[in-house]
Order: C-alpha cells, then sequence, then structure tokens
C-alpha cells in the first residue's frame, strides 16, 4: 500500500473510533490546538510503524515530507506536549480497538524484559531506583535490570491486554491483571504452572494450558499439546514485532 494510502486509511480509523470514545470535550479552558487529536494520534501511528520511535522524529518526519497534509503541525515542544496528553485517549481507543475487532475465546499471554539500561550501569543507574529490579530472563540467558512486559493476545495476534512491573515480580502475580474480561482457551508457557492460579481461572471460566515440567505426569494426548504449542508462537512472534518494530525493550523515559 503506498505511504499516502495508509496515511489516510489511519486518520480514518483513528477519527472514527476517536468520536466513540471521546464523548465530552477534553479541555474546559483555553483554546482548542490548532492540530486535531486524530491528526496526533495519526501521526503517531504512522510514525512508530515506520520505526521513528521519538516524538522528534515523527514530528520531523511529517514537517519535512507531509506539511501540506498537516500544516497546523506547529512546532515540536507543542506536538510533544500534544502526544503526551492524550495517553488516555489512546489508551481507550485500544481498549475499544480490541473490544470490538478482537473477539475470540483463545488467548495467549507471555512476559518479556524491559531493561532500563545496561546491566553494567545497573548499580550506579538513578532513574527508577524504587521502581526496577534485577532478574534473569531465560530465553537470552542473561541477568538484566529494569521491568517485565506482561502481554496477553488473541489467536489471530491482537494485543488484548498489556502491562508492566519489575522484573522481580512473578509473572503468575501479574497475569490476573490482564486477563480480567476473557474466556474460553488461555495458553501459556511453564512459567505460569500453579494450583492456585489454575483455580483462579477455572472459576473465571478460562482453561489455562501450559507445557508441564519433566516431572509431572501429561495426560493430555500428544498431539493436541503439540497443537497448543504451535499455536502459543503467536505471543512470541507478537513480542518479537514489538521489539524489533517498534523498540518496546528500549526505554528513553526517565520516569514513569
Amino acid at each position: 500500500m503506498p505511504i499516502d494510502e495508509f496515511i489516510i486509511n489511519i486518520y480514518l480509523m483513528v477519527e472514527q473510533y476517536y468520536k466513540i470514545v471521546v464523548t465530552k470535550p477534553l479541555r474546559s479552558a483555553g483554546y482548542a490546538p490548532k492540530l486535531s487529536d486524530p491528526e496526533v494520534i495519526c501521526m503517531e501511528m504512522v510514525g512508530e510503524f515506520l520505526h521513528l520511535d521519538q516524538d522528534k522524529q515523527i514530528w520531523q518526519y511529517f514537517t519535512q515530507h507531509w506539511q501540506d497534509w498537516f500544516p497546523a503541525i506547529g512546532s515540536y515542544p507543542n506536538f510533544a506536549k500534544h502526544c503526551a496528553n492524550l495517553w488516555q485517549v489512546k489508551q481507550q481507543i485500544q481498549d475499544k480497538v480490541s473490544e470490538l475487532e478482537g473477539r475470540d475465546n483463545i488467548h495467549f499471554m507471555d512476559g518479556f524484559p524491559i531493561p532500563v539500561c545496561h546491566y553494567g550501569r545497573a548499580y550506579r543507574h538513578k532513574n527508577y531506583q524504587d521502581l526496577a529490579a534485577f532478574s534473569y530472563c531465560a530465553a537470552k540467558q542473561e541477568r538484566y535490570y529494569g521491568f517485565e512486559g506482561h502481554l496477553l493476545v488473541n489467536l489471530s495476534g491482537m494485543i488484548k491486554g498489556f502491562t508492566f512491573a519489575p522484573a522481580n515480580v512473578d509473572e503468575r502475580a501479574v497475569a490476573p491483571e490482564i486477563t480480567t474480561h476473557i474466556h474460553g482457551l488461555l495458553g501459556a508457557d511453564k512459567g505460569y504452572i500453579s494450583p492456585s492460579l489454575t483455580s483462579y481461572y477455572d472459576a473465571q471460566g478460562v482453561d489455562l494450558q501450559t507445557p508441564l515440567r519433566a516431572n509431572m505426569k501429561e495426560d493430555r494426548p500428544k498431539p493436541v499439546v503439540r497443537r497448543l504449542m504451535k499455536a502459543r508462537r503467536i505471543v512470541e512472534t507478537v513480542i518479537g514485532q514489538l521489539s524489533e518494530r517498534f523498540n518496546i525493550q528500549k526505554v528513553r523515559a526517565r520516569d514513569l
């Protein structure tokens, strides 16, 4: 798809959902910004898709290439503030898209590391001192300092839930936070094995399925287990896309 058609499609989608989630004026006083809220969110989405994950990069790109389409883009500081002030609207749009477009009864969840600095600088790192923590990433076989992201997707790969916690927080303790509105099958890895968590999901009408450890007896048919594990790779694929295209594991912020 040509980039101009892509921008138009993104803008129309954003405008549609913006009208659904914003039912009353966001600003009670002062002048309305010349650059509309849907325009700002559209620019952010397009910029992120193009690997531009900093506000300044996005502002420069649209100033240089799409000034005719966004003539009220204004200065960079105002653009950055506008982006930051819309965080709740963007979250509500994500929730509404997930609610209307991602209805499914098969989901998968997993965690991934979000380092806030190189491990060698962790002991003298000043940001997030009371929040970040040390942990070990089994996939990369290395220790890191920071947070752990927790992701829930459906069978098509749509993100249905996301949060993050200090890296040393057990992912089983965080799982209920991102799975409050689902039902049906929930696939996860061995790190989520827990009788109490299974009982919790049973009461919620959710069937938690994980691979078993070597010392546990497997009663499920092998073809079923293989099919489950193959389908569970979708959450790993989404995490890879978020990391490689959207740099979700690269923290540039200095505070929450």
